[in-house]
């Protein structure tokens, strides 16, 4: 891999790898099998997915969250959303290591379909690390920095962004404000980046230097996506903070996305 997450034939490279865990997330990434196997282990589970600083080897002791991905062999179910929120809980009971646990559930057959190959699939292919069963990547392309992949991974903005008004709206408390400011800085920062990504024409998932790399073709907003990047590392309550992302930068970020890149494909 190359300083631009690039492989010799200017593939993205796998950014992850069970060899790059930090020591201290190694019991994390032993009981997080352990919990899948026995959850959904048997007729359930296709294959399972370590993401985020954990598999890349940036994770912090007690700050840095577990993220996993979960393919199932049939479309998921409310039991199985069920018992993924338990996993959830238990997990981030037991390991004083994380700060929260995520886990996604899709079934194989989405995250192979023609749709979602630029999105779904390229997550899969590009920035998930296979932890259980049979890796799906091998059913994948390669894939290149392109305007297609940036459209189809982060073309949504003008989507969520009502939904996150919405959310501030209701936040009633500092915790609620945190929770929220830190998917919204992560998930700015990242549409941020795949905006030039085609023009630098590499790939990383790393925020600092994503919102720097941002900021060599629009300084204008470079301070903005510094906060961006800065919120979705340490979330914020101040509701001013929501407010610059969700109602200035944001609306900003949905309209230039578009103008560059064109429109994403409807979803059913």
């Amino acid at each position: 891999m190359d300083e631009r997450g690039l492989d010799r034939d200017g593939t993205i490279a796998r950014e992850g790898a069970l060899d790059r865990v930090p020591a201290a997330f190694v019991p994390v990434v032993d009981a997080a099998r352990a919990q899948l196997t026995g959850t959904f282990g048997g007729t359930r589970l296709h294959s399972a997915y370590l993401y985020g600083s954990i598999p890349r080897g940036t994770a912090t002791p007690g700050v840095s969250d577990l993220d996993l991905q979960l393919a199932l062999h049939d479309e998921p179910t409310e039991a199985d959303r069920a018992d993924a929120t338990a996993i959830e809980a238990v997990l981030d009971r037991a390991l004083p290591q994380v700060d929260g646990v995520g886990v996604l559930l899709s079934s194989a057959r989405f995250l192979l379909s023609d749709i979602e190959r630029h999105d779904a699939g390229f997550f899969i292919a590009c920035l998930c690390t296979p932890l259980l069963g049979p890796d799906l990547a091998e059913q994948l392309p390669r894939y290149r920095p392109t305007a297609l992949l940036a459209r189809e991974t982060n073309g949504d903005l003008a989507r969520l962004l009502p939904r996150w008004r919405a959310r501030a709206a209701e936040a009633a408390t500092d915790a609620d404000r945190r929770a929220l400011s830190r998917g919204v800085g992560r998930r700015t920062v990242r549409t941020g980046f795949t905006l030039i990504m085609p023009r630098w024409s590499g790939w990383t998932s790393d925020l600092d230097r994503s919102a720097e790399l941002f900021g060599r073709y629009y300084p204008e907003r470079v301070e903005q996506m510094r906060i961006a990047a800065a919120t979705g590392r340490a979330p914020s309550a101040d509701p001013a903070v929501l407010g610059m992302l969700i109602d200035d930068l944001g609306p900003w970020l949905a309209a230039e996305y578009t103008a560059v890149h064109g429109e994403r494909a409807p979803r059913p």
